[in-house]
């Protein structure tokens, strides 16, 4: 599961994960003038969205670190070539969780 502060966004993804030190790709990933001696390579067999509402009413993060991340409409469009409505499937979703929240 990847979970991010700040989002109550949830992925969940099925596939392998190795590590790796390649210099090129643990290069990519460098903070503060460092880089770290390996990285985690995930190769993505099937991804599902969880429900949000459990780290809604528990206000998990108490800080946001989502900024650029993309929505759940964006990711639901992008897997379906666009057949989905991510947009408004986003717009609605404030008012869809408060109706069902408890």
């Amino acid at each position: 599961m990847f979970m991010v502060p700040g989002s109550n966004t949830v992925v969940r993804v099925n596939g392998s994960a190795v590590l790796s030190d390649d210099p090129d790709l643990v290069g990519r990933f460098e903070q503060k003038g460092r880089h770290p001696a390996t990285v985690i390579v995930v190769r993505i067999s099937e991804v599902y969205t969880q429900c949000a509402r459990a780290l809604i009413r528990a206000g998990l993060w108490a800080r946001d670190d989502s900024a650029g991340l993309p929505t759940v409409g964006e990711i639901m469009s992008d897997v379906t070539e666009g057949d989905f409505d991510g947009v408004t499937y986003d717009a609605d979703w404030a008012a869809r969780a408060s109706k069902t929240m408890w």
